[in-house]
């Protein structure tokens, strides 16, 4: 039997071969062109092996947080109305540790070279997972 390759694996071989490869071998708009593809495979990559779990944890967090179930989306929207109405607000303890979770997932994935995310890793903020 033959395994079909991970995609992430693929992905991760797709970006490399850009960008080290093909990026260096062009200029201008081409060069920048390559280097944007490059990043959003890598992004992708992220996305496709940090996401399920982040998203995972982000869901049973706000479900113990409002102490009712559903959607990530119908989830994080009660979260904004009880924000919107004061029902919640920053000096909740819960709420500023799942905002500062979900804050570092996101950037996990979208930005993990971001200044903003190394400094929140250095002053200890919690990684999500």
């Amino acid at each position: 039997m033959q395994d079909k390759p991970d995609i992430a694996d693929l992905m991760k071989a797709v970006h490399d071969f850009i960008r080290i490869e093909i990026a260096p071998a062009l200029t201008g708009h081409d060069a920048f062109s390559a280097r944007v593809a490059s990043n959003v495979l890598a992004l992708m990559q992220r996305e496709f092996e940090l996401g399920p779990a982040f998203r995972a944890a982000e869901q049973a967090r706000l479900e113990a947080l409002l102490n009712q179930t559903g959607t990530l989306e119908g989830l994080n929207r009660a979260l904004w109305e009880k924000i919107a109405i004061g029902a919640l607000g920053l000096e909740d303890e819960s709420l500023m540790a799942h905002l500062k979770r979900a804050t570092m997932g996101k950037l996990a994935i979208d930005q993990p070279n971001y200044a903003g995310y190394k400094t929140a890793q250095s002053m200890g903020w919690p990684e999500e997972g």
